[in-house]
């Protein structure tokens, strides 16, 4: 059930799941066949169909029963059912904050944060991270120590397209290849899911806010990570990319001092709740000279 708190709708981060992924995820006979459909080979053939022309049937169904509001959406004629996930939203439905120095979401999701250690740790609940291990560079991981991880979990009812947050230069964009776990929750319990799904990863060079890691998670069925742009030179509210079918993640990491997060999306953090975003929503702001800085650590979110 999701709630307005201080003008952001959030809601419980799920504890139960489907049956079928309860099934996968809770069960010997399910962690079997999981350990099959989570390679990138199964992603390819669910994505064959669903790329069909055959799927466009599957459409009028999943809109109702996700409460899509299709006129946020441009007007087109999907070819398949893939074609309409990845759909283009029309501009006036994503604005991004007026004021360069806000932190704009790059992207519809349910949104947590959490505070990076001076070790590089954070830990989600059930679940201990390290950046070395999300990044597969602990030199670069090392430049995050003491700031902050975004965590933006994209469900099947979210636009997945996103963008850039901030004028900026690109300085390096690597892959790491794994298998394809879904996002939801309860696969935290069983897995560090971040640091073994396949992933992409840009490092931004940005005017506002300092280095910025933005980093795409494929999710179950969900191998396909599109960015679209090979550009040195980015910009804000850009494309960068999208995912298609199904759950995915998005996670952004800042440096230390570089950002404030609104106390609101903290507190939901903290008492386990996730608030739910869209593109462009205002979640944070610069850290301007003189600024009085919120010191995070009591919000390490312990197992």
């Amino acid at each position: 059930m999701t709630q307005k708190t201080c003008g952001y709708e959030t809601a419980p981060i799920p504890e139960t799941d489907t049956a079928a992924v309860r099934f996968l995820y809770n069960t010997v006979p399910g962690r079997i066949l999981l350990k099959l459909i989570t390679r990138t080979i199964i992603s390819k053939i669910a994505s064959a169909i669903l790329g069909s022309r055959l799927s466009r049937i599957f459409i009028k169904g999943f809109i109702k029963r996700n409460n899509i509001n299709m006129e946020e959406y441009t007007d087109a004629r999907y070819k398949s059912f893939n074609d309409f996930f990845i759909r283009e939203v029309k501009d006036e439905f994503r604005p991004l904050p007026h004021c360069h120095f806000d932190v704009a979401a790059p992207c519809d999701g349910k949104l947590t944060v959490y505070p990076i250690t001076n070790d590089r740790v954070f830990n989600i609940k059930h679940s201990k991270y390290t950046v070395d291990d999300l990044l597969a560079d602990s030199k670069l991981a090392d430049e995050f120590s003491g700031g902050l991880c975004l965590i933006f979990r994209l469900t099947p009812d979210d636009y997945h397209r996103y963008c850039y947050i901030d004028d900026g230069e690109v300085l390096f964009h690597k892959r790491v290849d794994g298998i394809l776990h879904t996002v939801r929750p309860i696969a935290f319990r069983q897995c560090n899911v971040f640091c073994v799904n396949s992933r992409e990863y840009t490092v931004i060079q940005t005017k506002n806010f300092g280095k910025v890691v933005q980093i795409e998670i494929g999710a179950l069925f969900v191998g396909k990570i599109t960015n679209h742009n090979n550009d040195r030179t980015v910009t804000r509210g850009a494309r960068k990319g999208l995912f298609q079918f199904g759950g995915s993640t998005i996670i952004m990491l800042f440096q230390k001092n570089t950002i404030l997060i609104d106390e609101t999306i903290y507190t939901n953090t903290l008492q386990h709740k996730e608030t739910i975003v869209k593109m462009g929503y205002k979640i944070g702001e610069k850290i301007q000279r003189m600024q009085p800085q919120r010191d995070p650590s009591h919000l390490i979110i312990q197992k």
